[in-house]
């Protein structure tokens, strides 16, 4: 694999759309017309560092405040007896099927998705989620970041209640989600996956779910998929110059994810997201 130019220890597979010389993420400046060089970046074109855009990743920060502000509500209600878990915002919140099969209580296929059991729960995701979201908010938009977000959340919902008749939150279909989403962005920009962390990332959280039985399998896969889904509807748009069909697909995909859950609100299984 070429090496950047000004970097010769960095593998890329980018190069300058003007010169054609490898350029690695630190050395790519966006244009109209594709990545350019630092010096072809100099032209006449007016260009947007990628490290410019979008710098503080407002969606990421604002998601980690919710979540954290959503569990410490909890912990004023909070017990767990036995395996179950209680209090008021976690009964009125947590995605279990006979609340939307039966009494059709529809805002917990949003609302699970920012509550979690424990301090190790909440902060293993938050991490991630932190992680995922300095890379991927700056590169693709804030407006984009959260559009994949709760759609990769609301597959992952679908996807619990589909595995799991048992009370199931977390952020992690979201999470999950936005590993998707990374894969088409990164391969987009042609940048190895599997160089990237990313790919390692995926797998070893798959092992966890598969390996854990209080893991939902379901949650993890379908936000998986849904962010992919949404990444890949994103990108295409953005290519064809046609950014808002990138949003309503993301809003069709929610749409699907909801009438999916109610659906699946029957299947039977365990876990937590």
């Amino acid at each position: 694999m070429a090496t950047c130019y000004r970097h010769p220890s960095r593998e890329t597979g980018v190069s300058c759309s003007n010169c054609g010389r490898p350029i690695c993420p630190d050395c790519m400046t966006t244009t109209p017309v594709g990545m350019r060089c630092p010096e072809c970046a100099q032209q006449r074109t007016k260009v947007v560092r990628m490290r410019q855009m979008a710098k503080i990743p407002r969606v990421t920060y604002a998601l980690i405040v919710i979540n954290v502000v959503a569990f410490l509500t909890e912990q004023g209600q909070f017990s767990v007896t036995g395996t179950g878990i209680h209090g008021k915002v976690i009964e009125e919140g947590v995605l279990w099927r006979p609340a939307i099969a039966e009494s059709h209580q529809y805002w917990r296929l949003l609302t699970s998705g920012f509550l979690h059991e424990n301090f190790i729960h909440i902060g293993f995701n938050m991490y991630l989620l932190y992680l995922l979201g300095m890379m991927l908010e700056p590169a693709i938009g804030s407006a984009r970041f959260a559009a994949i977000y709760f759609t990769a959340l609301l597959a992952g919902s679908f996807g619990a209640l589909f595995a799991t008749a048992s009370p199931s939150l977390g952020a992690s279909g979201a999470v999950f989600g936005l590993m998707g989403a990374a894969v088409v962005e990164l391969r987009a920009r042609k940048v190895s996956v599997m160089e990237s962390g990313i790919g390692g990332l995926i797998v070893i959280n798959l092992i966890f779910s598969f390996t854990f039985a209080n893991i939902s399998v379901g949650a993890h896969i379908g936000g998986l998929v849904g962010g992919l889904l949404a990444g890949l509807a994103v990108r295409t748009a953005d290519q064809r110059r046609i950014p808002v069909l990138g949003f309503i697909a993301c809003l069709a995909l929610c749409a699907v994810a909801v009438f999916a859950g109610i659906a699946a609100a029957g299947a039977t299984g365990s876990g937590i997201a």
